[in-house]
């Protein structure tokens, strides 16, 4: 089956992991500690974000370091700021809207 970054963090576990493996890399028992779900699961995940190329998972003796490849993560970052622009001005006006509707509201309100 072929995979990309967007199947990678669509699940919010998996982003999770990631933004884990982006403080410092961890072993897969590291990881699996810091969910409430089975080590299986963990590892299926693991396994999900290496074969995206987000993750790599080296032998050290008899642990497996898990350490990110933040640079395969460009794609989906591209994609996203397409959109900020977008979005922001969407805000922008939506900010600008409430402002005039309380504008309305407040000199409409009686004078005391």
């Amino acid at each position: 089956m072929r995979r990309d970054v967007f199947q990678a963090i669509a699940d919010p576990i998996r982003r999770d992991i990631l933004s884990l493996l982006a403080d410092t890399p961890l072993t897969v028992n590291n990881v699996a500690e810091k969910f409430d779900v089975s080590r299986p699961a963990v590892s299926k995940h693991l396994k999900i974000l290496q074969e995206c190329d987000l993750i790599t998972v080296e032998r050290n003796g008899r642990a497996r370091m898990c350490m990110i490849k933040p640079q395969n993560l460009m794609p989906a970052f591209m994609w996203i700021e397409q959109y900020k622009k977008l979005w922001e001005n969407r805000l922008d006006e939506f900010g600008d809207y409430l402002h005039e509707l309380q504008t309305k509201t407040t000199s409409n309100e009686p004078k005391k």
